[in-house]
């Protein structure tokens, strides 16, 4: 083999070498493993992020930045779209260290995670009603917010939990309504009243609670419950006078 061709491969060998991770990475004392992973994590080189994080851990386990480093990995994962990763390492993060200063970002990470899985990239290119897609990760983010609030009410973070559950609970509310309506149309009307009983009782002062009594009243009247029909369209004119469902109730023809 000629002699150029033997250097060429000998420097690409060495080149490949010198750029892995691990192997440049092995007599680094944890203080700059995590310095690069911070500076990876604000740059937002994810990859290059977790590898670090990941290798801090392996490498110094007992190292006091390590507890904030598998805090940091969570968001990491979650920003590299590895979202089984970061739901578990948020979930052993909460095991592991229930008495940590921040485990609260931990909780607050279980429900930022699957809300914002709800919020599609293709949104702005193709516009979608949230609340018409599968709400089992809507309700997995809510669930995970208020726990987060109930746990840590003081918590930095529970202002913006709060404002995210109003989001999840408008959508949540308005899949109720348009099964609601959808059984309306077929004639389902015990299983419609049910429906808008659950956006009355559960969704209180969203914006689908005015059609859902309405469809509650126009509902009771169609199966001859007239008593309950006027009491949902008592509270329907109580609550939302000039809302246009208090005038259909009263054309709805009993069958």
């Amino acid at each position: 083999m000629p002699s150029k061709l033997i250097t060429l491969i000998l420097c690409l060998t060495l080149f490949n070498c010198a750029t892995d991770p691990k192997d440049r990475t092995t007599d680094w004392p944890a203080e700059k493993l995590y310095s690069e992973a911070q500076d990876a994590l604000q740059n937002g080189d994810y990859e290059q992020a977790i590898k670090y994080y990941e290798l801090l851990e392996a490498y110094y386990p007992h190292e006091d930045n390590t507890q904030n480093a598998q805090l940091e990995l969570i968001y990491a994962y979650h920003k590299f779209e590895e979202t089984d990763s970061a739901l578990t390492a948020a979930e052993r993060f909460i095991q592991l260290y229930p008495k940590h200063s921040h485990v609260d970002y931990a909780y607050y990470l279980k429900g930022l995670i699957p809300f914002e899985a709800t919020q599609s990239r293709l949104d702005k290119f193709f516009p979608l009603d949230r609340s018409q897609r599968d709400q089992s990760t809507a309700l997995r983010a809510f669930r995970h917010f208020s726990e987060l609030i109930t746990r840590f009410p003081n918590s930095r973070y529970v202002e913006d939990a709060q404002q995210k559950m109003l989001v999840l609970r408008n959508s949540l509310a308005r899949h109720e309504l348009q099964v609601a309506q959808f059984y309306m149309v077929k004639g389902a009307y015990l299983a419609a009243a049910n429906r808008a009983k659950t956006v009355i009782e559960s969704y209180q002062q969203t914006p689908a609670v005015p059609e859902a009594l309405t469809i509650l009243a126009k509902s009771y009247k169609v199966m001859g419950l007239d008593t309950l029909s006027d009491d949902a369209l008592a509270v329907l004119k109580l609550n939302y006078p000039d809302y246009q469902g208090v005038h259909e109730v009263n054309t709805v023809v009993v069958k």
